[in-house]
């Protein structure tokens, strides 16, 4: 028989090969082989009983990990009052192009989704992400023994993607909280989900990168959306949203939220939202039914390459690292505590700052009134601020459900009223509705595409900013097409 080797060192040293086996007997000889050169590559010995045993981790949070049923009401396009015409269809416009007739009712038809959650508590709190649930009327959730329930929706947050249900049972299994700041890179994790309406799969990788923000919640760098992902290389598909990334202790250290990918289906990054994020989202909402978010008051920049090389020789920066602080909204907490334009931040709570998600990711750690610690370089000196976080309104106390974030409410997507656009409606501003979501106020007023919202409750709306900064109820809607016809929408009860 040839000759195979079954194992060599990388160097001299004792090497065992199989020379001839006849029958059961196998004949070993000690060989001595000569070390090749290491060529400055280091190599370290991985023993088998070295690598992590995933198995207890695996067994136990599948136990916890749900699939999410969300059935939306979805209305059915029109025809239109002039019926289906194929050639404005041809050319882009949607079967429901132009108006009803003849009186003709809305008509509906139910769309179903899904996803996948956590129980993170014994009496059936679970979390999940808002895409989910976002736009459901009725919810589903189907446990790993194939119990189902219906679910209650407690509350949920587009800024951080993260959403709370309730299921009435009790003695559920239940995930237990990790540290996602004690993740390190190239620690194994598990992905635990539902993809593809396979119950309890699960996948395993390692931790790839921390602190990623990939702009995937809102391309609106003022917006309030919070993006600190965790990167990893195990695999996720459409339906794990909303599952468990586990270390290998068994604890949820993330909730899968998305992918990256060209083909809409995985091919080797994906990324969840971190603990220290879940945890403060889901406390808030069981507690207050909104997200107490805490905002410093500042427009920002990482002080990167690029950064140095477009702004270096105009604000007199040569050195990477840090955050530079281009703008401080008047009476806001940066503003009070004395944190000026031009400071460039180091470290929160004595957490080295140099990115944009970890700046976001360690103040929404935080609620209104929290004081933290900022460290400041100013003229070559470094400043240390203690800080008071503030409410969107720009006040210290917390926010109640009554004060629903009226961009919420309305339920849609938006974007600033251009200058053009501003110029030919004769208007000083305002907030276009670019989406209208199923469930919100604007699908109920059966406000369209276009329309550029001017005032809300009588107050005028100018730009996102002052769209964001308002809470309480809607009672009033003024706004215009860009058509040119006005339109008033009064909400009653």
């Amino acid at each position: 028989m040839g000759v195979v080797a079954l194992s060599a060192a990388a160097g001299g040293g004792a090497a065992w090969f199989i020379t001839h086996e006849q029958g059961d007997h196998i004949e070993y000889i000690e060989r001595t082989v000569e070390r090749a050169p290491a060529l400055g590559t280091h190599f370290t010995a991985y023993e088998s009983g070295q690598y992590p045993d995933l198995t207890y981790a695996a067994e136990n949070a599948v136990k916890a990990v749900v699939n999410i049923e969300a059935v939306q009401r979805v209305e059915m396009p029109s025809r239109g009052q002039f019926g289906y015409d194929p050639f404005l269809e041809f050319f882009g416009f949607p079967q429901g192009y132009g108006r009803r007739g003849g009186g003709e009712e809305p008509k509906y038809r139910e769309r179903k989704a899904g996803g996948s959650g956590v129980i993170i508590s014994e009496d059936g709190y679970i979390v999940t992400n808002n895409h989910v649930v976002d736009g459901a009327t009725k919810l589903r959730v189907q446990l790993n023994d194939g119990r189902t329930y219906d679910a209650e929706l407690i509350g949920k947050d587009s800024s951080t993607d993260i959403a709370l249900l309730k299921i009435e049972e009790k003695e559920l299994p239940t995930l237990p909280f990790g540290s996602s700041d004690a993740l390190r890179l190239g620690e194994w994790v598990l992905a635990i989900g539902s993809p593809y309406n396979l119950r309890s799969t699960i996948t395993a990788g390692i931790v790839s990168a921390k602190a990623r923000s990939l702009g995937a919640l809102s391309n609106d760098p003022q917006d309030f959306s919070i993006e600190s992902f965790i990167q990893t290389d195990a695999a996720v598909n459409p339906g794990n949203s909303g599952g468990a990334l586990v270390n290998a202790r068994g604890e949820l250290v993330g909730i899968n939220t998305l992918i990256q990918s060209q083909t809409g289906s995985y091919i080797g990054y994906s990324f969840a939202v971190p603990e220290s994020i879940v945890k403060k989202v889901v406390v808030d909402l069981k507690q207050y039914g909104v997200v107490q978010r805490a905002l410093l008051g500042i427009g920002f920049d990482a002080i990167d390459q690029e950064f140095l090389d477009r702004n270096g020789e105009e604000t007199g920066i040569k050195e990477l690292g840090g955050i530079y602080v281009g703008l401080v909204e008047e009476g806001g907490a940066a503003s009070e505590a004395g944190i000026r334009k031009g400071d460039i931040i180091t470290e929160i709570d004595g957490v080295p700052v140099n990115d944009a998600a970890t700046l976001r990711e360690r103040i929404a750690r935080h609620s209104p009134n929290d004081r933290v610690k900022i460290s400041v370089k100013r003229a070559g000196k470094v400043k240390l601020f203690e800080v008071t976080l503030r409410n969107k309104a720009g006040k210290t106390d917390l926010l109640t459900k009554e004060d629903i974030d009226m961009a919420e409410q309305l339920g849609g997507k938006f974007a600033e009223a251009g200058e053009r656009l501003c110029r030919e409606l004769e208007i000083k501003g305002g907030v276009q509705v670019v989406g209208v979501k199923a469930d919100g106020i604007l699908a109920r007023a059966r406000v369209k595409e276009g329309f550029v919202i001017t005032h809300i409750n009588d107050r005028a709306i100018y730009s996102l900013a002052d769209l964001r900064k308002l809470t309480g109820k809607i009672t009033s809607i003024d706004g215009i097409y860009p058509n040119g016809r006005s339109a008033s929408y009064m909400l009653v009860e």
